[in-house]
């Protein structure tokens, strides 16, 4: 009798999973289980409503495997460890993962399939975050993209494959093993929750899923900018949990845009180029694993930011006196979640105007975020600074009073989230300082910076 072991990692579903469904097609037994690494309390990047997320989508997971008769199993320590004890508990001939492309993770990875192999225990990894990875779509060459353009084009011509089917298993294993007994809480791992955090698990990804293919979706590129629509999909945290497979969001989809309308089009195209912008960041990280801690382009490691601690504590807090920028952070402090377009106008107002390290901000979202991705936080951050891989880098500056006044025209994100700026009525919520006494009386901070000035300052560090 074949057994093998499914190590979840950040692919915490049923549905659409590759590695578990080559693992139940190919064993009599299949073994799942999570392991609680001290990763996620020790990394610098561990926060509270990502860690909160996780845990209950791990939670969930444990319930719909309860419900099959294939009882996860949960441990507690490092997996080169943990991995090969178990292996050994269930005599199981190999351990199944799904890949993950972040420097770490990679070592981490390949730390567990010596120890498996000293075992004699094949270690699988399989293509599963993603349509198609890092050495899938090249340039005529054979090379890495390093421009999006292009290789949006080029993996457009690629076929979609279809999901895979939920895992049917065959066997059952002995119901002895040991799991942990640590609340699945992040406050279990020293990160007590503050913010208000999305449903989590497969069940709750899946739904959100079918209500934006069904309604949504169709006003994408209409919507899609303004923070203060329900405009976007909400699928991120999912997408990096796991909770929804990537191959299950294109099948759901095809149906929906092959009925809709031509001039519905344009919104399905729009959301699947952002799906291709999750991957071009992949396959980045994945072949200049060396952005995860310094510039893409290295012209910009000459670069000395000048920016002050004070600044970013009063960006980081949403104190810096521009209202969209404050309103935007404030979001993220209390909810763990940033709309697309606000990440954007933060990104370039702490490197461009507070002149401050993309690295400190980086962290800061990675601490913050519910969706929290290396791959897309790391690019997104490198495509607003001007140091990543970008057609138009260092030249790019967002002005945050017009990007308020398009984006947001009525005020009514920055209202929602800075209230002392509630009586402030239509363009003069974008820019109070032009009536500095009603906004000191209602306790909104002066400006830290004038950002006319900022724009040239930066223009003169950052030209080549």
């Amino acid at each position: 009798m074949k057994t093998v072991i499914h190590w979840f990692r950040r692919d915490l579903r049923l549905s659409d999973n590759t590695a578990l469904s080559q693992a139940a097609q190919e064993a009599d037994v299949v073994v799942p289980v999570f392991i609680l690494e001290p990763a996620l309390r020790t990394g610098p990047d561990v926060g509270a409503a990502r860690l909160a997320f996780l845990l209950r989508s791990v939670e969930a997971l444990r319930i719909s495997l309860e419900k099959l008769g294939c009882p996860l199993v949960i441990r507690e320590g490092a997996s080169d460890f943990e991995l090969p004890k178990l292996a050994l508990e269930t005599g199981a001939e190999a351990v199944f993962c799904n890949r993950r492309y972040e420097p770490y993770a990679r070592a981490r990875d390949q730390k567990v399939a010596r120890e498996l192999d000293g075992l004699g225990i094949r270690f699988r990894a399989f293509k599963d975050a993603v349509i198609w990875e890092d050495r899938e779509v090249l340039t005529g060459a054979g090379q890495p993209y390093t421009v999006f353009t292009p290789y949006s084009k080029s993996w457009k011509r690629l076929p979609i494959p279809p999901p895979w089917p939920a895992p049917a298993f065959r066997g059952r294993y002995s119901a002895s093993l040991k799991s942990t007994d640590l609340p699945l809480d992040p406050a279990a791992f020293g990160f007590p929750l503050s913010q208000s955090v999305p449903e989590a698990g497969e069940a709750a990804g899946l739904d959100a899923l079918r209500r934006f293919a069904a309604s949504a979706v169709r006003e994408y590129a209409a919507r899609r900018d303004f923070p203060a629509q329900p405009g976007t999909s909400m699928l991120s945290p999912h997408l990096r949990a796991g909770t929804v497979g990537i191959r299950a969001v294109f099948a759901q989809l095809a149906p929906e845009k092959n009925s809709a309308p031509t001039v519905s089009r344009e919104s399905f195209e729009k959301f699947e180029g952002e799906l291709i912008w999750r991957e071009f960041f992949l396959q980045i990280l994945a072949n200049f694993p060396h952005v995860s801690r310094s510039n893409f382009n290295p012209r910009y490691d000459r670069v000395e930011w000048p920016g002050t601690d004070a600044h970013r504590a009063a960006w980081e807090q949403g104190r810096t006196g521009y209202p969209i920028v404050d309103a935007a952070m404030r979001c993220l402090n209390a909810t763990g979640w940033m709309h697309n377009r606000l990440r954007m106008i933060t990104a370039m107002f702490l490197t461009k105007d507070l002149l401050v390290d993309w690295r400190r901000g980086e962290r800061y979202f990675m601490r913050q975020l519910v969706d929290g991705d290396m791959a897309a936080n790391n690019g997104g951050w490198q495509w607003s600074a001007g140091t990543g891989a970008d057609a138009a880098p260092y030249f790019r500056i967002f002005n945050p009073v017009s990007q308020g006044l398009k984006f947001d025209p009525k005020g009514e994100f920055v209202r929602r989230w800075v209230p002392e700026l509630a009586a402030f009525r239509g363009d003069a919520i974008h820019e109070p300082w032009e009536n500095p006494l009603a906004a000191r009386k209602a306790g909104y901070p002066d400006r830290i910076v004038i950002h006319s000035e900022q724009r040239d300052k930066w223009l003169a560090l950052a030209k080549p």
